[in-house]
């Protein structure tokens, strides 16, 4: 099973995504309500090479067939932690001409050795969930190192020296912060912070606590016309008219749902598949008992059990 490349991943945000995951499973500064991942197992600010930058490249040298939208750096943890990321956005940029996102949670932006770890990436996604210190502690359960004060300040300060693009991703719950006034609250620093875009997200996939819960569209829209036509509600993953590709393994598509949990339809989509073969190998897999199906609204979401062959 591929080890640290998955997908492609059809993103919402992204179009067709293919996805390196730098940090083991669920290795995270925060243990936010929302992860679609679950509960944060390990809780950290330490920086170090969590694998090997070498076997990250050699893995992806095998999967840049069909030239994804994007390359994403992201994955089971917060990716900021892996002391080699610049070099890595470094090599990538040398062996595709695709463009290399990095999406983070922002919340260690307040060092300088990360901010200059980011700087060669085409486009980063930082995140931010709360307006305020009660909320930011609510939802996104912050290591006790970082504190909501320094979070914005290293936010800003990144914000100011990146040349690429920065989108400010936004994720409103309901009941807790897609309400009127923290939503004003987020408004405000995001004016200050002044991304090239702002996304409103809100909960899609089953999320790691049940006080999670996702804000209807008709409030998602209203609260994207609060921020004055500078914000926009991130809609369904991008149609792609591309053929299928090669027939892909069980494992291929354990690896990516692994990272994020996915309908049929998002495998159909991410991995080329025809949706009778996507049919094929999650019934396969939920056999042996690798994955199981979770439902959240009218839609299953297959994920991975952790028990292997």
């Amino acid at each position: 099973m591929s080890s640290h490349v998955y997908g492609p991943v059809p993103s919402r945000r992204l179009g067709r995504s293919l996805g390196i995951d730098l940090i083991p499973l669920k290795t995270c500064t925060y243990d936010c309500l929302y992860c679609q991942l679950g509960k944060t197992t390990l809780k950290t600010t330490r920086r170090r090479e969590w694998v090997p930058v070498e076997a990250v490249l050699t893995e992806l040298e095998g999967h840049l067939a069909g030239e994804p939208d994007y390359i994403t750096i992201s994955g089971s943890g917060e990716p900021t932690l892996h002391s080699g990321l610049g070099s890595l956005i470094s090599a990538i940029k040398a062996m595709t001409p695709s463009p290399v996102a990095v999406l983070t949670n922002s919340s260690l932006l307040w060092l300088p050795e990360v901010r200059e770890a980011l700087a060669g990436a085409d486009l980063v996604i930082p995140s931010l969930d709360a307006g305020e210190e009660h909320l930011f502690h609510q939802v996104n359960r912050p290591h006790q190192d970082i504190t909501f004060h320094r979070m914005i300040d290293g936010l800003y300060e990144f914000r100011r020296a990146f040349s690429g693009q920065c989108w400010l991703e936004v994720l409103l719950l309901d009941g807790i912060t897609g309400l009127p006034h923290p939503v004003e609250q987020i408004r405000e620093i995001a004016e200050w912070i002044a991304p090239d875009r702002i996304l409103l997200n809100t909960v899609v996939r089953p999320p790691a606590h049940p006080s999670a819960v996702p804000v209807s569209r008709d409030l998602m829209e209203s609260f994207a016309a609060s921020f004055e036509g500078k914000a926009e509600v991130i809609g369904g993953s991008r149609r792609h008219s591309r053929r299928s590709l090669s027939k892909r393994t069980p494992g291929e598509v354990l690896a990516l749902v692994s990272r994020r949990p996915c309908t049929l339809d998002d495998l159909t989509t991410g991995l080329g598949l025809a949706p009778a073969e996507a049919t094929r190998l999650v019934k396969e897999l939920v056999a042996a008992g690798m994955l199981i199906g979770e439902p959240l609204g009218k839609r299953v979401y297959f994920k991975a059990t952790g028990r292997r062959r």
